[in-house]
């Protein structure tokens, strides 16, 4: 009977530390808006480019998310619609979530591989951390794509849109302002995905 309580706990701890590891369950300490509910769903990613189509089969980005001010580390804000004719990943992320640190490289090879083609990696901080502990982050994790605020009224609109309440999660934006793919946590398999639709909405 020992033995048999020793190995349920056993599996229970690998179970938790196994379903860590795509994703931090938690956003932002500042969150506060409203989170729809998260389906029952067999894959964590969500892509909408599998097959062809033109640009404007695809929904606009969320009027919230194009138009919502995103503060710059030296403290000027830009927009989303600001950045009309570039691809954009927009990627929520915290300096305390291991799988937002595990999908970095990838986040940083796509911006070596395709910034000369207008793309462009937005990593949006989803905590009230400062200047200097993100600096020092992003120097550490050898980032080459601006990090920036996302306020809770945009991370509100991005939850409502990917319908999950955790991070890392990325969202594909075309040259046309079209929402093209909600990426959710940071498995292996999902971030292939991310790369492959990245360099296929980007060769567009």
């Amino acid at each position: 009977m020992k033995e048999f309580f020793f190995y349920s706990a056993l599996f229970i701890i690998f179970a938790l530390i196994f379903s860590g590891l795509s994703a931090c369950t938690d956003t932002a300490n500042s969150q506060r808006g409203p989170v729809d509910e998260v389906p029952p769903a067999s894959s964590n990613a969500v892509t909408t480019g599998d097959v062809p189509k033109k640009p404007s089969d695809f929904p606009p980005i969320a009027s919230a998310v194009a138009q919502a001010d995103i503060k710059n580390l030296d403290g000027s804000t830009f927009k989303v619609a600001d950045k009309m004719g570039k691809v954009i990943l927009l990627n929520m992320w915290a300096t305390w979530c291991g799988p937002c640190r595990a999908e970095m490289p990838a986040l940083v090879r796509m911006q070596d591989t395709h910034g000369g083609q207008n793309f462009e990696v937005i990593g949006l901080n989803t905590d009230e951390e400062t200047v200097e502990e993100i600096n020092t982050f992003a120097e550490s994790m050898k980032l080459n794509y601006p990090l920036v605020w996302a306020d809770t009224k945009l991370q509100s609109s991005l939850l409502k849109i990917s319908k999950f309440n955790g991070i890392p999660q990325s969202f594909l934006i075309d040259r046309d302002g079209n929402l093209r793919g909600v990426f959710r946590g940071a498995n292996a398999a999902d971030i292939r995905k991310m790369e492959e639709l990245v360099a296929k909405v980007v060769a567009e």
